[in-house]
């Protein structure tokens, strides 16, 4: 599953370190779920991103990427 998190974090002005900060995910994570060197996440860990980005977790999700 590929994500569409930087694009939700760049929405809010937020970098990783404050996203980690706000969201309790380690910014190593964070940055390896935008790269996609990560592909899965756990539902905790995307309701906690989400919350701290002030989305839904759907709006996390890149449902388009192959």
């Amino acid at each position: 599953m590929k994500f569409r998190l930087k694009e939700q974090r760049e929405k809010q002005h937020m970098d990783q370190l404050t996203l980690s900060e706000k969201s309790g995910i380690g910014r190593i994570t964070i940055s390896r779920l935008e790269s996609g060197a990560q592909t899965d996440a756990t539902a905790g860990t995307l309701v906690a991103l989400a919350d701290a980005l002030k989305c839904t977790v759907t709006d996390l999700l890149d449902f388009d990427a192959q």
